[in-house]
């Protein structure tokens, strides 16, 4: 478009418009028609581009469609918002949103992912550290879609769990906000360790066995019911480690593993026989003998309860075998006789066979 410069007598001067000066009793610069509809036409040209409906009393839908159009190439805003408690997030505030959750749960919706918003970027991220619940929730039945192997439509909110935890999230105008990054995708439901009593940002929990309602956390009741580790609460002795169904329609439970030893899942091989994932396994002891010092000058015998304060105050043990060999190694034929034939009650397993340890805190990732 150009000024009407093909239009004669419209009183343009150096090709621009100029007010009547009637001092000089010059005329003002006169709007052909033709040039007001095509300037007119050209701007809603923008506005439709940019899938918005024109109104003659709204004034600033020139700069919503630049907006939208300008988002579809280069997604991400050069804007900073800030909340502090709940809101409904506008076009114009997405970019980076820092939110703070210190006073309360808070839930921060983001924009109907449709054409009028065109494909935008939006990073949420959490500035607290609290344990107040913080929601990420799409509009209306618009998705996210994230962990997709348990949902094919992805899920209609997410968490931000810890300070400094973040997503990085993408409009497809569609309905659909995808994951672009995250602040820790680590997988869902692993188990790692942590040198720290603290509970890391990124989405993760102690393993305590904690009850969770279900429709909190409807991503990992999905991989609960898909992990082949879930059973009722009734039945979760002997099987800590696994998910429970909780009341079986509201809640379900996380797995339990403080204070465990954890040992690697058998799978067919056959040294840890039949074997189920989660299972706990009661105590166990190494078949072997004690036997007293020679300095002593006692005989051993079986089926003779001795306690010898010298060699250790916490055994009351019956000693073998008959023909009074001392076993120095192990296996040694003369004393593997059976459990409870010479070994007889000692007492505290974990006290008597528990090897040298460190003790680190596990985490189990929630989101």
């Amino acid at each position: 478009m150009d000024y009407p410069k093909s239009v004669p007598s419209v009183g343009l001067v150096n090709g621009r418009f100029v007010d009547e000066n009637p001092v000089e009793g010059t005329p003002g610069s006169l709007i052909p028609a033709v040039w007001g509809n095509s300037v007119t036409q050209e701007i809603l040209g923008v506005i439709s581009a940019a899938g918005i409906t024109p109104s003659e009393a709204d004034t600033g839908q020139l700069i919503k469609a630049l907006q939208a159009i300008l988002g579809r190439s280069s997604p991400m805003r050069s804007v900073v918002t800030r909340l502090t408690a709940s809101k409904a997030l506008t076009a114009e505030e997405l970019g980076l949103v820092l939110i703070d959750a210190s006073a309360g749960a808070n839930t921060v919706t983001l924009p109907a992912a449709n054409a009028a918003l065109g494909i935008r970027d939006v990073i949420v991220r959490r500035v607290d550290n609290s344990g107040n619940r913080l929601t990420v929730r799409a509009s209306g039945s618009d998705r996210i879609r994230f962990h997709t192997h348990l949902a094919a439509s992805g899920y209609p909110f997410l968490v931000l769990m810890g300070g400094g935890d973040w997503w990085h999230l993408r409009s497809d105008e569609a309905g659909v906000w995808w994951p672009v990054g995250r602040f820790d995708a680590t997988a869902l439901g692993r188990i790692s360790f942590e040198s720290t009593r603290q509970v890391i940002p990124g989405g993760y929990a102690v393993l305590n066995g904690n009850l969770l309602v279900r429709s909190d956390w409807p991503w990992l009741w999905d991989y609960a019911q898909s992990s082949g580790a879930l059973v009722t609460e009734a039945g979760k002795v002997g099987f800590e480690g696994t998910w429970t169904s909780g009341d079986g329609a509201t809640t379900f439970r996380i797995p339990d593993i403080r204070g465990e030893f954890l040992r690697v899942l058998d799978e067919a091989r056959g040294v840890d026989l039949n074997r189920v994932l989660g299972t706990s396994q009661t105590h166990s002891i190494q078949q072997h003998n004690h036997y007293l010092p020679t300095s002593t000058g006692s005989a051993t015998r079986p089926g003779v309860s001795i306690r010898d304060d010298v060699w250790d105050v916490a055994h009351d043990v019956n000693f073998g075998p008959t023909n009074g060999t001392v076993a120095t190694t192990y296996p040694n034929p003369d004393f593997n006789l059976g459990a409870g034939t010479y070994i007889g009650n000692i007492g505290t397993f974990s006290a008597e066979n528990r090897p040298r340890n460190i003790a680190y805190p596990a985490r189990i990732k929630l989101i």
